[in-house]
């Protein structure tokens, strides 16, 4: 398929679409309103259902019915918006059901405010809501990899019968850009042999999700963690950028790890050797990826739109926290790149 220039969100419904989406429930919020507007007009005219929900609580809760009978189903919202879903995310994760969940970040805590931010990732990679579990999270830095991501969410859900996240943020989805919809599904997907059918009496009319005694609770969460040791070993995702002479390495994912690209070109004018950790995946966070570069690095530095979120991960993958340091903006605003300059270069000093 030849590219086509489109804005983020809007590429986000259609991606959405070529993957087999059929439902969407949502609720407008800016940054993240072009999304369902999009597939309001889009989802009818492939046989699928669009819902504007009376709230966001409303849509999740409708998601958890649809993922129920089996449906490829979607939901997006921005911060506050997907804070008020955390409930019935969780209550889809205990079931056990595949569904996609896009967040358009927007600046916090609260109401907050309409421009881009990164601050949900605590409530995002560290869980939002109640018990033990984890949420595969997703994290695009361009339109095209959004794309990319949203459609390989639908597998991974399916694959792993798990809620996927692809955690965005605002400059991404109003910002255009050339993409392209080749999606290719993964192989050899399970069945959905526990989807319900739809009628009273039949084998599959119920999905379980109250597990009130405390030795089946337990065994229901063990079963969940080792749906998540296969993600662990299979789904970590990450770049490596200018990272094979780097002695130093910024880390950065989605809108702020473009600002350390382009200044990671001016250091490496002056002859610093700079590179970056990109994780794709925040969730599994890409242990991997330290693993590698570790032994050649001696810090690193993280760059986020919020008061350093990521940080924590950052050092229990480098398994050093004195070998990270952190630069961020929040609220709503994103790093320039004289800014990540600068404290790269407070940070390396004369070591060239």
């Amino acid at each position: 398929m030849a590219k086509v220039l489109m804005k983020g969100n809007e590429a986000v419904g259609k991606a959405a679409i070529e993957a087999g989406c059929r439902f969407f429930m949502g609720y407008p919020i800016t940054p993240q309103s072009e999304v369902p507007e999009y597939l309001s007009n889009e989802l009818p005219k492939v046989g699928g259902t669009f819902v504007q929900a009376e709230s966001e609580v409303a849509a999740i809760n409708m998601v958890y019915g649809a993922a129920a009978a089996g449906a490829r189903v979607m939901t997006s919202s921005s911060s506050p918006g997907i804070a008020l879903k955390q409930e019935g995310i969780g209550y889809i994760t205990n079931a056990g059901l595949p569904a996609v969940i896009i967040n358009m970040m927007r600046g916090g805590p609260g109401l907050g405010t309409i421009q881009p931010g990164q601050a949900d990732y605590n409530m995002t990679v560290k869980g939002g809501s109640n018990g033990d579990y984890h949420n595969v999270v997703l994290a695009p830095a361009s339109v095209q990899e959004a794309v990319n991501m949203v459609m390989e969410a639908f597998d991974i859900a399916d694959q792993y019968c798990v809620p996927v996240i692809v955690l965005a943020d605002g400059l991404i989805g109003q910002m255009m850009e050339p993409v392209e919809f080749n999606y290719v599904p993964r192989p050899n997907l399970p069945e959905k042999k526990w989807a319900l059918v739809g009628h009273w009496g039949a084998e599959r009319s119920n999905i379980k999700n109250l597990v009130i005694e405390p030795d089946e609770c337990e065994a229901w969460n063990h079963q969940h963690f080792e749906v998540y040791k296969q993600i662990l070993a299979n789904e970590e995702a990450w770049e490596d950028y200018l990272m094979e002479d780097a002695e130093y390495a910024f880390v950065s994912y989605g809108t702020a790890s473009r600002v350390v690209r382009t200044a990671i070109g001016y250091l490496r004018a002056e002859g610093y050797k700079v590179g970056m950790i990109r994780p794709k995946t925040l969730w599994p966070f890409p242990q991997k990826a330290f693993d590698k570069w570790d032994a050649q690095v001696k810090m690193y530095l993280d760059v986020e739109m919020s008061m350093g979120q990521m940080v924590q991960d950052v050092a229990y993958a480098c398994n050093d926290k004195n070998k990270v340091v952190f630069h961020g903006r929040t609220g709503g605003n994103v790093p320039t790149v004289d800014e990540v300059v600068a404290f790269g270069k407070e940070i390396m000093g004369g070591d060239k």
